[in-house]
């Protein structure tokens, strides 16, 4: 039987607050969470995890345009100008997210959103043709905040479950921790469909612990 496509999309601020040490950070996590995904997919063979890049500032764009095979998959950094026009990232996820072009038989994707701040543009909007998609409603969502301005509010009604994860993360460690998370349990949840296919299965037991800062080890907090 042919595996089913489990679509990941990264949705990444790259707003002037990020740049410096939380772009830095964010594009040396990415890039080290490839073999944890790469190994988190061969864990199901019944999925085949094609992974995409989004980002948004001034407008929305693709980083990362076509569905890539994770073992394909490799990471160009990404750089930061402008605002945080998160409502037009949320319009482009929401046309890949119609059908077509997804398909029916595909696994519920993944929308991996970070942020630290909060957006510039009509979100509101923005989420709401999201939502309208049919695969906008059945996405795995999760998001990671990043520093003390992020818009934790908005990240909450962007995942739109309280029992979908919101990580918080404070330094550099943190944000590496969470990405590796998100980069594995989420895929080993939406790769797990409950029954009858139309949903994730829930995270369950699985939990996100953020390192703890080591006192005094000179490490910018955000």
């Amino acid at each position: 039987m042919a595996s089913r496509p489990l679509h990941f999309f990264f949705l990444l601020d790259c707003s002037s607050s990020m740049q410096g040490e939380k772009i830095a950070s964010l594009n040396w996590a990415v890039r080290e969470s490839i073999p944890d995904m790469r190994h988190a997919a061969e864990e199901n063979p019944a999925a085949s995890l094609l992974v995409r890049v989004l980002t948004f500032s001034h407008g929305a764009t693709w980083h990362l345009p076509r569905p890539t095979p994770v073992e394909n998959f490799s990471w160009t950094d990404v750089k930061t100008s402008g605002a945080t026009d998160m409502g037009a990232a949320f319009r482009l996820a929401a046309a890949e997210l119609a059908m077509p072009p997804m398909t029916e038989r595909a696994l519920p994707p993944v929308l991996a959103l970070l942020s630290d701040g909060g957006p510039t543009d009509d979100w509101r909007a923005g989420l709401a043709q999201l939502d309208a998609t049919p695969w906008g409603k059945r996405a795995l969502r999760v998001a990671i905040a990043i520093g003390q301005d992020a818009d934790r509010a908005m990240l909450r009604t962007f995942l739109g479950n309280p029992e979908a994860p919101l990580l918080d993360v404070n330094d550099a460690e943190q944000l590496a921790s969470a990405i590796r998370w998100v980069s594995t349990v989420a895929v080993r949840a939406a790769s797990t469909p409950a029954g009858g296919g139309s949903t994730p299965a829930p995270f369950g037991a699985a939990k996100w612990t953020p390192p703890q800062p080591v006192e005094d080890d000179g490490a910018d907090v955000w």
